[in-house]
Parts: C-alpha cells; sequence; structure tokens
C-alpha cells in the first residue's frame, strides 16, 4: 500500500519469519553456531529459549533450509498442541510412515528403524519443535526422553532441537532425565540498541529503500519502545511507514514515531 511513496519494492517489517530479511545479530550467530554444533556432532539434544519474537521460529526456517536432503532426514513441529501420541504420529508422519493404528510402544519401535533406516543411508535425523512451551506436557516429555535412548557407537541416532519461550525451560525441569541429556542450553535475548538500529537499516536496505527514510532520532525511538524485541520493531516502523503515507511526509522523524506510539498505547 505504500511501497510506491517510499520507493520500495516490499514492505520491510512483515511480521512473517520471511529468512529474506534475515538479519544475523552476534547472538543469533551464537544460536546457529551452536545448534549447528549439536547437529554435526552428534550431542543429542539442545534448548533453545527466547522471549516472544525474538526470532526463534527464523532461525528454524533457516536451520530447515540449511540442512541439505542428501545428508539429513527432518522433521519440524510448529505451534502444534499435540498429544504424546499425536507427537509421535506426526514425526513418524514426515518421515514418511504410516502410524495409524499404532500404540506408543510400536510407535517408538517404528522410529528407531527410521532412524536406523537413515543412518544406514548416510543421512543425520534432525526434529525441530518450534513453540515447545505448548507442544511439552508431562507424557511428551516422557516421549522426547525416550527417542533420545536410540544411540549406535555412543552416538545419537537422532538430534533434538527444542525452541521455545521461558515458559519451555522450567516444562523440562519436569523432566531431570530429559535434562540431563540437553547437552547445549542458550537463551536468545532481545537486541542491544546498536543492534536494533542495524536491524532497522538491513530490512530497509532489503526493501530497496534508496534513502534514508527514518531519522536517527525516530530510528533511536523505535529501539528504545520496542525493547530490541524483532517483532515489535516491525510492528512500530510498519505503522510509521504507513502513518507518513498517510499524511505524504518524505521521512518517518521522531514526532511520527510518538504519534505511532501513542496510538499503539491506547
Amino acid at each position: 500500500m505504500y511501497e510506491q511513496h517510499w520507493g520500495l519494492c516490499d514492505k520491510p517489517f512483515r511480521n512473517t519469519p520471511d529468512p529474506h530479511y534475515l538479519y544475523f545479530s552476534s547472538q543469533h550467530e551464537e544460536a546457529m553456531t551452536r545448534i549447528l554444533y549439536c547437529i554435526l556432532e552428534g550431542q543429542g539434544a539442545m534448548m533453545l529459549s527466547g522471549d516472544v519474537g525474538c526470532g526463534k521460529t527464523l532461525l528454524s526456517r533457516i536451520l530447515l533450509d540449511e540442512l541439505s536432503p542428501e545428508k539429513f532426514e527432518a522433521a519440524s513441529i510448529v505451534h502444534s498442541n499435540l498429544d504424546a501420541n499425536e507427537l509421535l504420529r506426526e514425526i513418524l508422519r514426515q518421515f514418511g510412515c504410516d502410524a495409524t493404528g499404532l500404540n506408543k510402544a510400536q510407535m517408538l519401535g517404528l522410529l528407531g528403524e527410521c532412524f536406523r533406516i537413515h543412518q544406514e543411508a548416510g543421512r543425520q535425523t534432525v526434529i525441530v519443535i518450534d513453540e515447545a512451551q505448548i507442544t511439552l506436557d508431562a507424557m511428551s516429555l516422557e516421549e522426547m526422553r525416550l527417542l533420545l535412548n536410540f544411540q549406535q557407537d555412543r552416538k545419537f541416532n537422532v538430534t533434538l532441537i527444542l525452541m521455545g519461550q521461558p515458559e519451555m525451560v522450567d516444562k523440562v525441569k519436569q523432566s531431570p532425565q530429559l535434562l540431563q541429556r540437553l547437552s547445549i542450553r542458550h537463551h536468545l535475548s532481545p537486541l542491544t540498541r546498536e543492534e536494533s538500529l542495524g536491524y532497522m537499516r538491513h530490512r530497509m536496505a532489503v526493501a530497496g529503500a534508496s534513502m534514508d527514510i527514518f531519522t536517527r532520532e525516530a530510528e533511536e525511538l523505535i529501539a528504545a519502545a520496542s525493547h530490541g524485541i524483532p517483532r515489535k520493531i516491525n510492528g512500530i516502523a510498519d505503522m510509521a511507514l504507513l502513518a507518513g503515507y498517510g499524511v505524504r511526509s518524505p521521512i518517518v522523524d521522531d514526532e511520527l514515531v510518538r504519534k505511532v506510539l501513542y496510538d499503539l498505547e491506547k
């Protein structure tokens, strides 16, 4: 709607996990390094926590895009309120197995067979569970622990990556056996002030901005008001571009951003 006014080829602040707009802050780079280390070194399991809107889902998208199908077999569970059996059934479905009518023991046995087949074909098995604070209840925590019992030659046959909000950590602590198997734990914090400014400028550049549309004061105000949460930055900056378009302003300044923040706080 406002792209032509600002000379953009796209909306730069959509709140969708679009890898095209990926901005790797130092901590996002650290998180990805740890995830890849866990997978490539066969560490078994990792837990990545972070507040809402900090970029966990985007990291999972990037990860899955990076895992070559020639070397990896990956299943991804996203935003699912599945019970324990449904969780196992969905993982099997993504690995091409029909688990209709099977009980838990049979499904675990079939998963073990899947892991063995993948290994013999020279491919590593990876299971990514995003928004794990929703998916993991007491029963599915036990299923996750049982999955990690599949080992061969002192190496795990599957890598489990749990991503979720901070309350996920409290849930996992309910299963000491699973917690002990999480070789890597990492928390994704909000962006720093400088990272927030870099994030905004990066997304504007990707969207085709050929000039500084946001003034430095406007950027600073958005960085402060968002507390470094990328999703909040997106929401404020998008509304500021829309508001500027509405009054046919040539720039987005701090006065315009203050009006947007006032409207958002109503």
